[in-house]
């Protein structure tokens, strides 16, 4: 090792000088010096230097032997799980997840749900954020049923679920008109989640009661919100102040304004509220003012701050209040600044508010343009939005034009709902096109979709009139098993059959309806069934066929309480089989006993009477 210079020359005067050289060597200098005299000294005292080690261990080693402190199980086995955090979507569960993601993108939600299942009791579990992406994809394509049963499995797998995946049941159970069923999810969430709900929740909620009618409930939400502490948030205000628009309360639309204005410190720099403010100024009369609340948003040198959702409620406002003008100029200027992704000025919404504004204004030509130019703007539109333009198209006699749309739907990746179908179906039959009409409630069918009785019972309303009543019988006879018919719906269709002469089949129906445990045989219908088979002479026939259907369930009740006690003999006596006799005590021995010498009895008895027999004889 390299030694400074005065460490040299001090080291050099010790060299020199005879009596320091004697003295210890310096400290960087490691001079080992024998401690034994011979070995076997040496061997001694590592032999007395393991026993102490044996006895005593070094700390060193106490430190290394210390067990690591165990963390703190759950005490309560029901608490609620922690969702997995987004570090858990890596290795072969990111595989998972990407190949999952890759099914949806191909619009295969079927065989995506279903290898989610199968993956659940793999060695490679999905996670939660897989299991999102799916359900997302579901709710995108209003398979509500399909998403519950997903959600039920994954929650009796042991998955715990985040608050995406509770901000998705939300939605779903508000999509279906289930505002009560949505609130039951959320209190739960508030009592047993770990977690807090997130603005989104909030937004969700809100607007799913607002849309439902519940607008009291939004109300009562958002004073909740305030006590959890959240920020005022305008996209809320918003939903509040369209549920006022919706029942004309424009003193709510500006009371609300004023409330969030307070909050916010004197000023709204979000263009959200916008549009519902302009409305409520027009519903007040007041154009001007409602004018001048939208130069100040959208004019030069504003300070709000427009999004999409924003424009297309001004947009909404000028096409409602008669500034369809307006509304083109600023739905242009919308497009010019659309710049994805830096800034998003239009989305699907927009392309709806035009349509409708539009159609309104009877240029439907015009709005089928607009729709088919909404993907140049990347924006796929969906279900809804086809059923928007349909609507329009089919209220106003464009049947041809309206095929012609819901034809375009599967090159888009939607499929058409049970509302696509009713709408083509009540339109073929204003347009005196029966056949279509029932093609289309076919189809319905045979794409496994749901078509209510309200459905159904246009369709047989329109057939019989039309003097189509075996094709009328045939979707009574389809749907019989599938929906809850009700006693208007047996008797379209009875007095149908009866008018035609078809007293066979009428019998046929009220055999199908006394087996129906949802229609109650009162005596009305009693009545009306008995006049339509009068006009054969068979009104006595409901007598007997009711006498058969009472006699039928008596054997059937009788045979199954037959059965019910043969089965507990047999299980008694199984039981009887199994168990030795000496746990039953002495009383049962006693009467095992007794029943045991009359059947020993029994022989002697019978040969002394054949012998008294034989002397009589002889």
């Amino acid at each position: 090792m390299a030694l400074s210079k005065p460490t040299f020359l001090t080291h050099l005067k010790t060299l020199t000088n005879p009596r320091l050289r004697r003295l210890t060597p310096p400290s960087f200098l490691s001079v080992r010096s024998l401690s034994f005299a011979t070995p076997e000294e040496a061997a001694a005292e590592r032999r007395s230097r393991k026993r102490r080690l044996r006895i005593e261990p070094p700390i060193s080693s106490l430190h290394r032997s210390q067990p690591k402190p165990q963390q703190p199980q759950n005490p309560n086995p029901n608490a609620p799980k922690l969702p997995e955090p987004v570090s858990a979507l890596s290795g072969n569960r990111l595989n998972l997840h990407n190949k999952i993601l890759t099914l949806i993108r191909r619009n295969d939600l079927e065989e995506a749900a279903l290898y989610t299942r199968h993956s659940i009791y793999s060695n490679c579990r999905p996670t939660i954020y897989t299991v999102n992406s799916v359900l997302a994809a579901q709710l995108r394509q209003s398979k509500y049923s399909d998403l519950l049963s997903l959600h039920r499995f994954i929650t009796q797998a042991g998955v715990a679920p985040n608050i995406v995946t509770h901000n998705l049941i939300f939605q779903t159970y508000l999509d279906c008109r289930k505002p009560d069923t949505a609130m039951e999810h959320y209190k739960q969430l508030i009592n047993d989640a770990p977690f807090n709900p997130s603005p989104t929740t909030y937004r969700i909620l809100i607007k799913g009661l607002v849309d439902n009618g519940k607008l009291d409930k939004a109300m009562e939400l958002k004073e909740e919100i305030d006590v959890k502490g959240f920020e005022p948030d305008p996209t809320v205000y918003h939903y509040l102040m369209v549920g006022c628009v919706r029942d004309s309360d424009s003193d709510g639309v500006f009371r609300l304004y004023e409330e969030l204005k307070e909050k916010l410190g004197g000023e709204v720099e979000d263009g959200v509220v916008v549009g519902s403010l302009m409305k409520g100024y027009f519903m007040k009369g007041m154009e001007q003012e409602a004018m001048e609340c939208y130069e100040k948003a959208v004019g030069v040198g504003s300070k709000v701050k427009m999004n999409a959702v924003g424009y297309n409620s001004v947009l909404e406002a000028l096409c409602k209040y008669d500034n369809f003008y307006e509304a083109l100029k600023l739905f242009d200027r919308m497009r010019d600044e659309h710049s994805p992704p830096r800034r998003f000025t239009v989305n699907l919404g927009s392309f709806n508010v035009m349509v409708d504004g539009y159609c309104v204004q009877g240029r439907f030509k015009e709005a089928v343009e607009v729709f088919r130019k909404m993907g140049e703007y990347k924006c796929e539109p969906d279900t809804l939005s086809f059923n928007n333009l349909i609507q329009h198209l089919c209220s106003n006699g464009m049947l041809s034009e309206a095929e012609e749309v819901c034809g375009e739907m599967g090159g888009k990746g939607v499929n058409p709902d049970e509302y696509t179908y009713s709408l083509l179906m009540d339109t073929c039959f204003e347009e005196n096109k029966p056949a279509d009409a029932a093609e289309y409630f076919r189809k319905m069918v045979d794409e496994k979709l749901r078509p209510n009785l309200a459905v159904y019972n246009r369709l047989a309303d329109g057939l019989v009139k039309v003097g189509k009543v075996d094709e009328a019988k045939s979707f009574f006879d389809l749907m019989g098993k599938k929906l809850k018919m009700d006693v208007a719906s047996y008797q379209c269709i009875m007095k149908a059959l009866s008018d035609a002469g078809k007293f066979d089949e009428v019998l046929n129906v009220v055999d199908t309806l006394l087996e129906d445990e949802w229609i109650e045989l009162n005596e009305e219908l009693q009545d009306f069934i008995k006049g339509e088979l009068r006009k054969d002479g068979k009104e006595d026939e409901l007598e007997k066929m009711i006498e058969e259907k009472e006699r039928l369930k008596a054997e059937a009740k009788a045979k199954e309480i037959e059965e019910a006690e043969a089965a507990k003999r047999s299980r008694s006596a199984a039981v009887s089989s199994l168990l030795p006799s000496s746990l039953f005590g002495k009383k049962e021995t006693e009467k095992v006993g007794e029943a045991t010498a009359s059947v020993e009895a029994a022989p002697a008895a019978d040969t002394n009477s054949a012998e008294e027999a034989m002397k009589g004889e002889s």
